[in-house]
């Protein structure tokens, strides 16, 4: 299966959004792709920085908007699912969403961002409230799919509840400086989960963006490979581009089958903690 990273600049104008990353879709049909993915809130692309909140929330736009539904159109004229994303409006306040599309043009995965930026401007949003886990049709068959989007994968219990709902591929809009740090942290998400990641940034031009959009496959040994293999099988550079790499799936069912990370050996009888509000002062912040 094939995931394509529509590592996009924006444009600054919905309209001009839309063209691109419709245009970009096409191109990540001819690179083979099943899944394309657009980057973090690519509607307005991200820009809420430096802006009076109530500008950049007026431009949350409905999940049946001109926008949506033309992305929706695409998935369907190209065979190709679509992760569409968008600042959603909703009451009391906007959300940061994505709706992913299959290749019928079906909406199946319709998930908001859990952990916002509370520090930034994203405190005026309204928080998503679960992670879904959908399977999606496929032409290279199905495959189970959920979501993070950035900050999210901050936290280890965002890709371990999708994990044990069986996601085989989590999709992460992106919209922050991919470093070592970021790149690290996803490899072991993947490798602890046994999960394929696949994570679309903004490149180098958007403002505190750098590009690096990656895909980890999460298949850290196999039985056709000495010692371990690197789990990396896409690393992006900082330019604008359509990156695609490809997932063996049956490789990794095999190894989700075989190995012993994930929920293999988990003893949750141990981990009530990770549920409970635990208040220690050292990470305590004021609210802006």
């Amino acid at each position: 299966m094939k995931i394509s990273l529509l590592q996009l600049l924006p444009t600054g104008e919905l309209s001009k959004n839309l063209e691109k990353a419709v245009a970009a879709c096409r191109e990540a049909k001819k690179q083979g792709a099943d899944i394309a993915l657009l980057p973090e809130m690519y509607s307005m692309g991200y820009d809420l920085y430096g802006r009076d909140p109530a500008d950049w929330l007026s431009e949350a736009i409905p999940a049946d908007s001109e926008y949506v539904r033309t992305l929706a159109d695409t998935a369907a004229a190209l065979d190709m699912a679509v992760g569409v994303t968008l600042l959603e409006a909703h009451d009391p306040a906007p959300r940061n969403t994505l709706i992913l599309f299959d290749r019928h043009g079906v909406p199946v995965l319709r998930y908001s961002k859990v952990h916002t930026c509370a520090f930034g401007p994203e405190k005026y949003l309204t928080p998503g409230e679960d992670f879904p886990v959908v399977p999606l049709d496929t032409a290279e068959g199905p495959v189970t799919v959920g979501a993070m989007i950035c900050y999210d994968r901050e936290f280890p219990e965002s890709a371990r509840i999708l994990m044990l709902r069986g996601a085989e591929v989590i999709l992460v809009p992106n919209a922050c400086p991919m470093e070592q740090n970021r790149l690290s942290q996803l490899r072991g998400r993947a490798y602890e989960n046994m999960t394929a990641i696949a994570t679309c940034n903004y490149p180098e031009g958007t403002p505190d963006c750098n590009g690096h959009s990656s895909v980890f496959d999460g298949v850290a040994y196999f039985r056709t490979f000495p010692g371990s293999r690197d789990t990396c099988v896409l690393e992006a550079g900082g330019e604008e581009g359509v990156y695609t790499a490809e997932i063996d799936l049956a490789m990794l069912r095999e190894y989700r089958a075989t190995e012993n990370q994930a929920n293999t050996y988990r003893r949750p009888e141990m981990y009530g903690i990770l549920a409970e509000k635990v208040d220690l002062e050292v990470f305590r912040r004021k609210k802006k």
